[in-house]
């Protein structure tokens, strides 16, 4: 999952083109049995992007009141891009996690706790050994509420990490753009391949601390 040397992103004039072609999708989640598309009443989705897909989807999916996870790709140019794009720094995509939640059982804080406790926030386009425009840190918000929710939560977690001598958060927050799946295999990738790679780690310091 490794991609080393010095990512720059591309402009939307160098980025690969992709297809029109979506990626298919399981119909079932691999682990919960959840729908992975189509309409869910009462939930709310969030999108994130803290490394490699892999083991960011376990944390989700591990979660109370997390009812459906997927991964797949945004934040870049590529229209329907695969793996091989996305590893290539070509498409502008980061690799993220879709997370649908019920509201009733849990929320979007606990949301945005296990985000930032589970990687480190303030190393750009990179997390640990894993280098590449697909590694950055990224917050897709759904909604107005979420924006703020999610802007707050960086205020609160820099200065966590400032009183024990970290760096500056380069994660960016944003409106969702466009969720494309990633493809079949990747999907609940630790669950179907238990001794999998997984590069997900954080610095150690609660997001609840203070």
């Amino acid at each position: 999952m490794a991609r080393f040397g010095e990512p720059r992103m591309p402009t939307s004039t160098e980025a690969l083109p992709g297809r029109d072609e979506r990626m298919p999708v399981a119909p079932s989640h691999f682990v919960s049995g959840a729908p992975m598309q189509g309409p869910l009443v009462g939930i709310e989705t969030a999108v994130f992007g803290l490394g490699c897909f892999w083991g960011a989807e376990r944390k989700f999916w591990q979660t109370p009141g997390v009812v459906t996870t997927a991964v797949g790709y945004a934040g870049g140019f590529t229209r329907n891009p695969t793996y091989q794009e996305v590893c290539s720094g070509a498409t502008g995509h980061t690799e993220v996690v879709r997370v649908v939640f019920d509201p009733a059982r849990t929320d979007y804080s606990k949301m945005l706790a296990i985000f930032w406790e589970d990687h480190d926030p303030t190393q750009g386009m990179r997390q640990g050994h894993d280098v590449g425009t697909q590694y950055r840190s990224v917050i897709h918000c759904h909604s107005d509420e979420q924006l703020t929710a999610a802007r707050a939560s960086r205020e609160r977690y820099q200065a966590l990490l400032a009183e024990r001598g970290h760096g500056d958060i380069t994660t960016e927050i944003e409106a969702a753009p466009e969720f494309y799946f990633a493809e079949d295999y990747h999907q609940q990738y630790l669950a179907k391949n238990p001794n999998g790679y997984c590069g997900v780690g954080g610095v150690g310091i609660a997001y609840s601390a203070g």
